[in-house]
């Protein structure tokens, strides 16, 4: 009886633990560290406790549970004490290593997930501005397009100068144009708020230019949103 009950509770455990989604591999090829950022959609678990450090050069595997969805982003410039207390200079997330749920402060690049609806939906997003290049590549199988997409040039270096964030001489940022002119225009709201009336603007269509498979503002679902089913991603900064 005792040798049944380990037994059952053994299927238990493996039938919990092939309960995940997928597997989220996040890559480091910035010549420096990055502290990337992971927030859930709200009801959603946080991963990894939101944030963690990936040295030049590193992996790290995380697993999401079915259903999971979020986004994910790339903090540069950071600096933690022994409490995981501190600052970065770009995609802070209130000023700590893990991220617990909230989110980067924009500009920063980010990558977005939904899992399992019934598709996986991915997508590389410039609408809240870019601070590093990054690429998602479904890996692992996988059924349905399961194309990559990105955006890996370097939108810091032709960014216009209303949208520039600079640290001392540096452009370390760019912001989008709804951040930085906070108009329903640009942010499609109130009288913009719909696909019919809120259009490309010049400043989103230089980032489609440069990115062309990265959202560039908020109705560019059409070249902009892909799907998957049953892969792993693999996430890339720069």
């Amino acid at each position: 009886m005792a040798l049944w009950y380990l037994l059952h509770l053994s299927l238990l455990s493996f039938s919990l633990s092939g309960t995940r989604a997928a597997v989220f591999t996040l890559k480091n090829n910035c010549r420096t560290t990055i502290w990337p950022g992971i927030q859930p959609s709200s009801g959603k678990p946080v991963l990894n406790n939101g944030g963690l450090e990936v040295k030049q050069g590193q992996s790290v595997n995380i697993s999401a549970p079915i259903g999971w969805s979020g986004r994910f982003w790339g903090r540069r410039g950071c600096s933690f004490d022994d409490f995981g207390e501190g600052t970065c200079l770009t995609g802070d997330c209130g000023g700590v290593l893990q991220c617990a749920g909230a989110g980067g402060v924009p500009p920063t690049t980010l990558a977005e997930f939904t899992l399992d609806s019934p598709m996986d939906f991915y997508d590389v997003s410039l609408v809240d501005g870019y601070d590093l290049p990054v690429s998602i590549v479904p890996v692992d199988g996988g059924s349905g397009e399961c194309k990559p997409t990105k955006c890996v040039s370097d939108l810091n270096r032709n960014c216009p100068r209303s949208l520039q964030v600079r640290n001392k001489k540096e452009v370390v940022a760019c912001k989008s144009a709804c951040m930085a002119f906070n108009t329903p225009q640009y942010c499609c709201t109130g009288e913009f708020g719909s696909p019919n009336t809120c259009k490309p603007s010049n400043y989103s269509m230089a980032f489609k230019a440069s990115c062309p498979t990265a959202y560039s503002y908020a109705y560019d679902d059409a070249t902009s949103t892909f799907t998957c089913k049953g892969a792993n991603y693999f996430i890339t900064f720069c």
